[in-house]
């Protein structure tokens, strides 16, 4: 008898492990049947921690708020008990039979899916109204809302978007905590500061609320079409009153937790006309815009200074566009412009101004134009393109050397102009030397310059020693003089080439007699063997990056095109400090 209570005992504690030890992974519904203005609680519940979790769809519903999670471990008995939730909240898109398809999990190495669950959603039902139920009373008091300025926008106008939580007068809240922040993927976006949440009076649906302020959004749409904007989700502490009341004849509160969504919202953002777009508009969007062109200078002596300053003032999009570009004569030395910009952002949108200030630095006496430049935007006002120009500004150089070249030739814009050449006589007109005299007699004998050329002679042998022997290594360093030699023909050819820019033939001809002296010098390859593939092998074999190898293999590639297309000054100009620059990257990335 003792011997079969023993077995009992075990196989119980043999199915009690099994048990403890199975897997639970299921999907709860808060109801099977709703009306299409009800909502839709849904609890993915789990009895050990897994990874990967994948939802369903919810194809047929809108997510209004979630994923929540929570996490209970509790030991009873000696017991563990654990369990994990993932929740959503959902809203039905319209009437009809769906199911919610399987989630899935992967706990130690296994996949669980839950079972597909059915709802049934009916025409609108009429919510039950309980006065005296706290949670029915929360929900009916407090609406996050988010408020768009403008539902219809163009491409690159910007709009607003502010979320209000609306509080009924009879009850009270705490400081609300964000379940999920929105984030805007299809648009640029700033965030307003709020320094301080601020009770203020409103109203909602035409009653009198109270609301505040939660989160202050700038957006400019990045494409057209339907766009959606997120929702922000809280979780609203709410001091609910109740029929109780306390000694003195106040209402007792009790608190409840209410989760509260703004929904999503969904504007249309229409493209902007084609009818009128300028060729050089640039995407600028906004209104009562001004281009400023100024210099500091319009009068000055050569190697001088000045700054030219190009600006756009007024209402838009001034971070999401570039400013137009100036065009300069050939003898004025321009460097990069800095960019900086003075914008204040609120929720009317961008205010304030973008500058590019450009260095000038005149090489020649003579008077230099700054063409007219204009900046294309469309006008939210008119609902059309508007171009702005500038008006010419003449620099006057007064003193300094003369220019070699032609005065017509000095004034040529960017678009047709060379490389600055400077003349090795362009500061000949400042004096250099000065004619003192000393006021006093000092004596020679004992100096420091009498010991040091006493000296001097003695230090120099050691040093002629060691002179002589580096070039007697040199002289037998056959290879490197070899090397040497073909580096000093690139260095002469390609200077050859930038006296020569303007000059098609003799331009092109001489940039590629520098580009095989180079490889000669750098590859050990002869003419003969110059292909575009043994180049590409070679450079590649001494780890040269291969942007670097592209961009000598074009400049090749132009150099053969050049005999047989039109080249402007222009294009001669990039090849060759396209070439410079590409020799010096292949010297310093070559192993």
């Amino acid at each position: 008898m003792k011997f079969k209570n023993y077995i009992s005992i075990l196989l119980l504690l043999l199915v009690s492990s099994f048990t403890m030890a199975q897997v639970t992974f299921e999907a709860k519904v808060s109801k099977k049947k709703l009306g299409v203005n009800e909502r839709l609680r849904i609890d993915f519940t789990m009895n050990e921690d897994g990874d990967n979790f994948n939802p369903p769809s919810f194809s047929n519903f809108t997510v209004v708020a979630g994923p929540s999670q929570s996490v209970s471990n509790s030991w009873i008995n000696g017991v563990r008990t654990y369990k994990k939730t993932y929740t959503y909240f959902l809203a039905p898109k319209k009437r009809g039979t769906f199911t919610i398809s399987q989630a899935s999990i992967t706990i130690d190495g296994e996949t669980y899916k839950t079972v597909p669950v059915k709802i049934e959603v009916t025409e609108a039902v009429e919510v039950p109204k309980d006065p005296n139920d706290p949670n029915y009373v929360a929900s009916e008091s407090i609406h996050l809302v988010a408020e768009v300025s403008k539902a219809n926008p163009y491409l690159n106008e910007a709009i607003s978007v502010v979320y209000k939580l609306y509080v009924a007068p009879n009850i009270r809240i705490q400081t609300p905590g964000t379940i999920d922040i929105p984030t805007f993927k299809d648009f640029w976006n700033q965030n307003i500061e709020i320094k301080e949440l601020r009770l203020e009076q409103g109203s909602y649906k035409g009653e009198d609320y109270s609301y505040v302020v939660m989160m202050k959004q700038l957006l400019i749409p990045q494409k057209t079409g339907e766009l959606k904007i997120p929702a922000l989700v809280l979780d609203v502490p709410v001091q609910v009153p109740t029929n109780r009341r306390d000694i003195f004849g106040s209402r007792i509160m009790t608190r409840v937790n209410k989760r509260v969504s703004s929904g999503i919202r969904t504007i249309n953002v229409k493209a902007l006309p084609e009818t009128g777009k300028p060729v050089d508009f640039t995407g600028a969007v906004g209104r009562n815009f001004k281009l400023n062109v100024t210099s500091s200078k319009t009068k000055l002596d050569a190697s001088e200074s000045l700054q030219v300053k190009v600006s756009v003032k007024g209402n838009g999009n001034l971070k999401l566009f570039k400013l137009p570009k100036i065009s300069l004569p050939s003898s004025l030395e321009v460097y990069e412009p800095e960019h900086s910009e003075q914008i204040r952002t609120n929720l009317s949108g961008m205010q304030g101004s973008i500058l590019d200030s450009y260095t000038v630095v005149p090489q020649f006496k003579g008077k230099y134009p700054i063409p007219s430049i204009s900046f294309s935007y469309f006008d939210l006002d008119t609902k059309t393109y508007k171009r702005l120009s500038s008006k010419e500004i003449v620099i006057d150089v007064v003193n300094g050397p003369s220019s070699s070249t032609p005065t017509s030739e000095n004034n040529t814009i960017a678009n047709n102009k060379q490389a600055v050449v400077l003349n090795s006589d362009q500061f000949a007109f400042i004096k250099t030397k000065t004619s003192f005299s000393s006021i006093g007699k000092t004596h020679f004998f004992k100096t420091k310059a009498f010991w040091s050329l006493l000296l001097l002679p003695f230090l120099a042998i050691p040093l002629a020693i060691v002179i002589r022997r580096k070039k007697a290594s040199r002289d037998a360093d056959v290879y490197g003089n070899r090397i040497r030699k073909a580096d000093k023909l690139a260095k002469k050819y390609l200077k050859g080439a930038k006296k020569s820019l303007g000059q098609k033939e003799a331009f092109y001809i001489a940039l590629e007699k520098a580009l095989h002296n180079y490889l000669k010098a750098k590859l050990l390859i002869e003419t003969s063997d110059f292909s575009k593939e043994k180049i590409t092998n070679l450079l590649k074999e001494k780890q040269v990056e291969e942007s670097t190898v592209n961009n000598f293999i074009s400049i090749i590639e132009n150099c053969e095109l050049a005999r047989y297309t039109p080249i402007d000054t222009v294009t001669m100009n990039e090849d060759y400090e396209k070439a410079a620059k590409t020799i010096s990257l292949i010297d310093k990335q070559a192993r």
